[in-house]
């Protein structure tokens, strides 16, 4: 007599576990497009106001220095607006604070939040990708499913609203 540990197929099929979709909700995507709009308008108000804190600091140097350190700073300024999303969207609330007003988060494809290296492809892709066009790839959203931008579906990332405790 032989015996063995395996299951038979009828006990298998029950063992199994069901795939769920994270993004089944369309509550999550109720609104998406106007809510982006809004939240990156507040974003672009916060990063002039970090650049021109930033303005005030480049002169302040430049006269200490006697510009020896200004082309270096020149460089920097470039830095801000790429650490203010790659920081914030990598952070524990997984948003600016532009998406933190208006209920929105950056979601990776299974649902968990993005870590920092993927927010800041996420950040580099979205410059490059509307430097390039003018800003015109911008229109991607209203041709996709769930509203996803360009760069979102090339990062496997996901906006969505804030709906609860995620």
């Amino acid at each position: 007599m032989i015996v063995s540990d395996q299951k038979p197929p009828s006990e298998l099929a029950s063992t199994t576990i069901p795939v769920v979709d994270p993004f089944s909700d369309p509550a999550q995507f109720d609104g998406l497009l106007w809510r982006r709009c809004l939240a990156y308008f507040i974003d672009l108000c916060i990063l002039l106001g970090l650049l021109l804190v930033y303005k005030v600091a480049l002169v302040f140097f430049t006269v200490i220095t006697f510009g020896l350190a200004t082309p270096l700073l020149v460089l920097l300024a470039a830095a801000i607006p790429v650490a203010y999303h790659t920081l914030t969207i990598g952070g524990s609330g997984s948003a600016t604070l532009g998406m933190r007003l208006f209920g929105l988060q950056v979601r990776v494809w299974d649902g968990g939040k993005p870590g920092y290296i993927q927010a800041l492809l996420h950040t580099a892709v979205f410059y490059v990708t509307t430097s390039f066009t003018g800003g015109l790839i911008l229109l991607w959203p209203l041709f996709s499913n769930r509203r996803r931008c360009l760069h979102d579906q090339l990062c496997g990332t996901m906006v969505v609203r804030r709906l609860g405790r995620m």
